[in-house]
């Protein structure tokens, strides 16, 4: 579903259905991440009816004492099972988007639901809790750990939420080895790897709770064509599998032709591609 401004009058608003969540495996062309099982429901959590963004503005101070207003009244609504591609020029606010929506960032006004869950109106508490279980975010510089193990790394949403060392440890090897990673190399520190091998690491953190929502910010900037494939049809899989939202601000054009929607981000507000 869809409810995003339009530079053009009378354009007329989309909606998609919410996909039922299925356990399954996501085919990520060379590699088949098992998902396995959706976790349990958490209440008011989960994202069941989708995400639906209204009129949300960001001003972020200058050292000259001005304010720079980033986002401008940015509206727009989403469901389960939706891939979306935000573009934008450089410091168009994308990445302040992203942070946004999952709480890393508060709104200056606006509102954002995901499901029945207020991100505005939550306490830092409970928007760690939101986070932990039902986000996945996947950064364009990894923000991997250089001197834990990729299998360490992978484990580190499961340990955060107690899980034994051992059962996420484990958990961790195995979705690694489904992306072609041998013993040698989960047990290798991630400073050591190759960028596109710690983006592939950085996937498979995202993902290792089964988020119902995914947000990635320029996975594919730093990376060769033929890796940054795979990363896009990873989680474009994952979205469909599992019947997730994914969301990825991008530069790459030939990703978001990939995906089903593509919104840009201009002058503060978000257009219809």
């Amino acid at each position: 579903m869809s409810n995003v401004q339009s530079p053009k009058s009378g354009a007329r608003e989309r909606e998609t259905s919410s996909a039922n969540v299925q356990g399954a495996s996501a085919n990520v062309g060379h590699w088949t991440l098992d998902v396995g099982q959706p976790p349990a429901d958490v209440g008011r959590s989960t994202l069941d009816f989708g995400l639906s963004v209204t009129d949300l503005r960001k001003s972020f101070p200058t050292p000259a004492g001005e304010s720079i207003e980033v986002l401008r009244g940015v509206s727009f609504s989403a469901g389960a099972g939706e891939v979306i591609s935000i573009m934008g020029a450089s410091g168009a606010g994308k990445s302040t988007l992203l942070q946004l929506i999952c709480g890393l960032e508060a709104a200056d006004h606006g509102s954002i639901l995901a499901g029945q869950f207020a991100i505005e109106r939550a306490t830092s508490s409970a928007l760690a809790r939101f986070r932990n279980q039902q986000v996945g975010f996947v950064f364009q510089f990894h923000h991997l750990l250089p001197d834990l193990t990729a299998a360490e790394n992978v484990s580190l949403p499961l340990l955060i939420t107690r899980t034994r060392r051992n059962p996420a440890i484990q958990r961790a090897a195995q979705m690694l080895a489904e992306i072609g990673f041998d013993t040698r190399m989960s047990t290798s520190v991630v400073g050591h790897l190759s960028g596109g091998e710690q983006q592939r690491v950085a996937v498979c953190r995202a993902l290792i709770k089964q988020p119902a929502l995914v947000l990635a910010d320029e996975p594919t900037g730093n990376l060769d064509t033929a890796t940054g494939d795979e990363i896009a049809r990873s989680l474009i899989s994952y979205a469909k599998e599992r019947g997730a939202l994914v969301i990825i601000a991008t530069h790459n054009r030939a990703l978001a032709e990939r995906c089903e929607r593509t919104l840009v981000l201009r002058d503060g507000k978000l257009y219809d591609a």
